[in-house]
């Protein structure tokens, strides 16, 4: 009996073997000789790394087919491995623990595929690394300690890349290399020199550079580059030359200065504000201003020498607005530095000549009181912790028309003002509270709010209904002594005013309807009434006349009623 058993064991003994033996890959093709098993891979419709791959494999070439990633652990259980060529493939991503189990690897092959970065500590877990091929990739960062766990290269191909930038601390943190600067390690099992190929790259020779190309121009065994003539891809004055031909100077945070500071012009001249700038490397300049968006003025820049541009900001035609504080900044990775240019626009007096306008808190000059501004306000639309009131203004000079917005609890004396330059016409107001009386207001520039240019509206609280959620913001306009519970986007009157505003608002939405070209009623919005019987209908001239037969005197006892009813409402949540 014991016999028969081990007979058994044998036979399913050699048959495991003889299955282990007969593996391979559809598609691929296994080759054993005297150096060990292998599989070839080669021009397949793979889409990821074989699975179960037996544990006696050496060698695994997968070329030319479609692997996008390594995966992690993806050949940990080929604990034979040795040699692995993924060339040709389309692989963007290798993680982390990609080489977990392969400690007796000594090859690795990535040419030729899509590689922006490497996991370089995924190497401890290869200690025995000695060929690394990475050229043809799309490496753009070399860290300054991705070779710390190459600790028995002796081949590293880097060649082909985007690497445009390095420290030569990359190669002196190198073990082969000890931390004294370019001075090789002569230790025992350290005679062995290091093929190294970094040729064919985008290098940027700027000041960044300066210690790499000097590490280039003296290095010496045991390190050995396979091509030595490295060469420059920029700047400009630099492209095509080779490392040797180059002096790099240190880095230098940007200096900023300019011919003028302080500029008195009159109105309507022409004036260029200059900045010059020294830095190395380049810097990046940007002018500050308010205006800067909204008048569209024209920024070039020039060369002066190699370490200083000149950034010109030309105003073709001075306004009155463009008084105030103009900024010229530049920054690096070293630092950043400003110069401020002051401008002052001068006005024509009653008898014709120039004179310095007086001093004002804003970059804009204050305006009459009855300056012939008629301002169209309205709430545009609904959200549910705000709202969005638009404005339609109709002025001699819309270019030069600056407006305030006044915000703030309704019952508090002092409001948050907000300056908006010409060709702004909206403001979100959000993050109110429940049960809260808010007003909002828009003026003339720094002007105190008119008659009809404020709305006063009361925030809901069915906050924890989910029905309600969508119209928290219950809007409840109040117009001098007219309570009116509007639906977003109708436009408010005043009770003086009726008539003459209701053809104004008219002629005011037939004119943006046209400048729009929209055919679609503008001044019609969806529901939302809130706390004082709803007024308004699906057509524009049906929502005004509406308006004018309402009445005041009812409105007015309905919303005081209300807001009785809301402060007791109120006194309960606190």
């Amino acid at each position: 009996m014991d016999n028969i058993y081990v007979a058994l064991a044998i036979i399913f003994l050699l048959f495991q073997i003889n299955s282990v033996s007969s593996f391979c890959v559809t598609g691929c093709s296994c080759i054993e000789d005297g150096l060990g098993r292998s599989l070839l891979c080669m021009e397949t419709s793979l889409g990821k790394v074989p699975e179960n791959i037996p544990s006696d494999f050496t060698k695994i070439r997968i070329e030319n087919s479609h692997l996008t990633e390594i995966p992690t652990a993806s050949f940990s259980r080929v604990s034979a491995l040795e040699s692995l060529w993924l060339n040709f493939n389309n692989i963007t991503l290798m993680n982390m623990k990609s080489l977990e189990g392969l400690s007796n690897l000594t090859e690795l092959r990535l040419e030729g595929n899509k590689l922006r970065s490497i996991p370089w500590t995924a190497f401890q877990d290869t200690p025995n690394l000695k060929i690394l091929d990475l050229k043809h990739n799309r490496l753009d960062v070399l860290p300054e300690y991705a070779l710390r766990h190459l600790t028995g290269l002796t081949y590293l191909d880097l060649s082909f890349n985007q690497l445009t930038v390095i420290s030569k601390d990359v190669f002196l943190n190198w073990p082969r290399y000890n931390h004294h600067p370019l001075k090789p390690r002569r230790g025992a099992g350290e005679e062995t020199n290091v093929v190294l190929a970094l040729n064919d790259n985008h290098w940027l020779c700027d000041c960044r550079l300066k210690g790499f190309v000097e590490f280039i121009k003296a290095v010496s065994p045991p390190i050995i580059l396979m091509n030595s003539y490295l060469t420059c891809s920029g700047p400009a004055n630099k492209n095509g030359k080779f490392f040797h031909e180059v002096e790099l100077r240190s880095c230098m945070k940007p200096e900023t200065s300019s011919p003028q500071t302080n500029i008195t012009l009159p109105l309507g001249a022409a004036t260029s504000l200059q900045c010059r700038v020294k830095a190395r490397p380049e810097p990046v300049v940007r002018w500050i201003y308010g205006l800067r968006n909204i008048r569209g003025f024209t920024v070039s820049q020039t060369q002066v020498d190699e370490d200083t541009i000149s950034s010109q900001l030309l105003i073709p035609s001075l306004h009155l607005v463009d008084r105030g504080v103009y900024t010229c900044a530049a920054n690096n990775f070293i630092g950043n530095s400003s110069v401020r240019i002051s401008i002052d626009v001068l006005s024509s007096n009653a008898n014709g000549n120039a004179s310095p306008l007086p001093a004002a808190s804003a970059p804009f000059p204050m305006a009459s009181a009855n300056e012939n501004v008629y301002i169209d306000f309205r709430i545009a639309k609904q959200t549910v912790y705000g709202i969005t009131v638009e404005w339609y203004a109709v002025t001699e000079n819309p270019a030069e028309t600056w407006y305030t917005i006044h915000f703030g609890k309704f019952d508090s004396p002092k409001k948050e003002m907000l300056y908006m330059g010409p060709g702004i016409t909206s403001y979100s107001v959000d993050r109110l509270q429940p049960v809260t009386k808010y007003e909002v207001c828009v003026a003339l520039k720094n002007q105190p709010p008119r008659p009809g240019q404020c709305i006063v509206f009361m925030t809901g609280s069915d906050v924890n209904e989910l029905e309600q959620r969508e119209r928290l913001i219950h809007i409840i306009v109040i117009v001098c002594a007219m309570v009116l519970a509007v639906p977003a986007g109708m436009y408010a009157c005043t009770t003086d005013t009726h008539v003459g505003c209701v053809q104004r608002v008219t002629r005011a939405v037939q004119e943006r309807r046209k400048r729009e070209e929209k055919t679609s009623d503008t001044v019609s919005g969806s529901g939302g009434g809130g706390g004082g019987g709803g007024v308004g209908g699906p057509e524009r001239q049906g929502t005004f006349d509406s308006l004018q037969a309402a009445s005041d005197e009812g409105l007015f006892r309905e919303s005081v009623e209300d807001g009785r009813m809301r402060r007791r409402s109120e006194d309960k949540l606190y």
